[in-house]
């Protein structure tokens, strides 16, 4: 590992003597020499990309000496699987994320930064010490907003006795206590944690209610009648929908009382109804602060010096929420920071939602209710439980939503996220079929583009790994998921296509020369 920030030099004004470190140009007063200093605070899941992705960019850290800090006691780990975990399908273990290469950063676990001093460039930790920076990135996250229900939350904002919510592996072990096989559980909010999250307690043989209190589950996804169709899924796997229902109150030991006086029986409440940005650390040191902290292009914040990505940001684009943006934004910044490619900008999200529930195949992207301004083509077969819809603006990909259609989900996925031209036979493409010839100007580009997506589908969306790439991989030498996931990340964010990855890996082992 690479040694600690030694404390600098003091300056005539006696900064150094209260133990406040800076950078090494400030405190030597020479021309700065040696790698420059930058400060992660965060070591979630967009933290530890953005020091992987500068490892990968100089690996010998002679631009960039990194130090990692990180509040929790466990190392990095993939959030988006604790349903697994719940469930049962994973172990607390499967989630832990790649270490970074020996001497790559000095990574600081159960440490938290409990202050910013932007003037002297330096990061106050919990233990008293404080960290010089060249540059400081902000990646801490967001955090489960309870709801202010009477009986959900103490004064002093902590669940109450039977509640959690389901951010970090703390709340896992807290709902796997608290759930057992038979007993009612109810989950309040229906958005994608909450329907991955119902679906892993009955999974574990609870009896499930979820309450959504808007029209329909998954608003910010689906149309109405998708989420009808989704609906029936859950029902048939004996998870009770209350959409369009208001919450009340919590009743420990009895269950939540809703508004018009129904009480749903619940040994526990599932609260995933919302989440805040961990911005207080950015406000207090007087960062700008709207619903997150506020960045630009380059991912700087208004303070140059300091940058921030993942859930803790808000850019103009969007992207808050989504892990693939997060570290789409951790490549960006890395790329500025060590010089790599100083034209890098993060331009906002193309958003990709994927439904990670045993069983059910839904793909969401784009603009889910496009308005009139889009052409539409949309297919509802509700007694098979499918449903197919894309939407079309200026010829590109402006929303689809895909619930039991996972081929045409990955060649749409994929025209989406390339920006790429769609052809002029929409249904074609919602069916998975081959589209007709290659023509001339834009038909025969956008038959050429669905003829590549087609053939060289997106296999893993959080990471944008297609086909070819795990076979290139393969052909390499990694027949194993863990080596796929080492070579090309894919299976290393939302999880769901660990299924896909591991068909192809099969149908690559079958293919292949006896000795091979």
């Amino acid at each position: 590992m690479n040694p600690r920030p030694t404390p600098f030099v003091p300056d005539p004004s006696g900064a150094a003597a209260s133990g406040t470190a800076r950078s090494g140009h400030e405190a030597s007063g020479h021309e700065p020499s040696g790698p420059r200093h930058a400060v992660v605070v965060g070591h979630g899941m967009v933290g530890a990309r953005f020091a992987e992705e500068v490892a990968r960019r100089d690996p010998g850290g002679l631009r960039l000496r990194l130090t990692v800090v990180g509040a929790e006691p466990e190392g990095p780990y993939n959030r988006i699987l604790l349903p697994d975990v719940l469930a049962g399908r994973l172990g607390a273990g499967d989630l832990a994320l790649p270490a970074l290469p020996e001497g790559a950063a000095d990574v600081r676990h159960g440490t938290a930064a409990t202050a910013i001093d932007p003037a002297r460039r330096s990061v106050v930790l919990d233990t008293g010490e404080r960290l010089g920076y060249d540059e400081l990135v902000l990646a801490t996250g967001a955090a489960a907003v309870l709801p202010p229900l009477p009986g959900v939350a103490h004064g002093d904002g902590t669940p109450a006795p039977g509640v959690s919510a389901l951010r970090d592996l703390g709340d896992c072990r807290r709902l796997m206590a608290l759930v057992r096989p038979g007993a009612p559980v109810v989950v309040l909010g229906g958005g994608v944690l909450g329907l991955e999250a119902a679906r892993a307690l009955a999974g574990r043989g609870a009896r499930v209610h979820l309450v959504e209190s808007a029209p329909w589950i998954m608003r910010r996804g689906l149309d109405q009648q998708a989420a009808g169709i989704l609906a029936g899924h859950y029902e048939a796997l004996g998870v009770t929908v209350h959409a369009w229902r208001t919450a009340a109150r919590w009743l420990p030991g009895t269950g939540l009382e809703l508004d018009d006086g129904q009480v749903l029986a619940g040994d526990a409440l599932v609260v995933t109804a919302g989440v805040r940005a961990n911005s207080g650390l950015a406000s207090a040191a007087g960062l700008a602060v709207d619903g997150g902290v506020l960045v630009d292009d380059l991912l700087g914040t208004s303070d140059p010096r300091i940058h921030a990505i993942g859930d803790c940001a808000r850019h103009s684009g969007g992207g808050g929420g989504l892990v693939a943006s997060g570290w789409e934004q951790a490549a960006v910044l890395a790329d500025l920071v060590t010089g790599a490619a100083p034209g890098a900008r993060y331009r906002g999200a193309r958003p990709v939602t994927r439904l990670k529930a045993e069983g059910i195949e839904l793909t969401s992207l784009g603009e889910p209710d496009a308005d009139a301004s889009a052409e539409t083509v949309t297919l509802a077969d509700p007694p098979g439980g499918r449903y197919a819809k894309l939407s079309v603006r200026d010829g590109r990909v402006a929303g689809a939503i895909l619930l039991g259609f996972p081929d045409s989900a990955a060649v749409i996925a994929r025209l989406y996220t390339a920006a790429s031209p769609v052809p002029a036979d929409r249904l074609a493409l919602l069916l998975g079929g081959a589209v007709g010839g290659a023509g001339t100007g834009d038909a025969g580009t956008s038959a050429g583009a669905v003829s590549e997506a087609a053939a060289d589908p997106l296999v893993c969306l959080c990471n944008g790994v297609t086909r070819s790439t795990i076979e290139d991989a393969w052909l390499d030498g990694a027949r194993t998921r863990d080596a796929v996931a080492a070579a090309t990340r894919a299976t290393t964010g939302c999880g769901g296509c660990v299924r896909d990855v591991g068909t192809l890996l099969g149908s690559l082992a079958e293919k292949a020369p006896v000795g091979d």
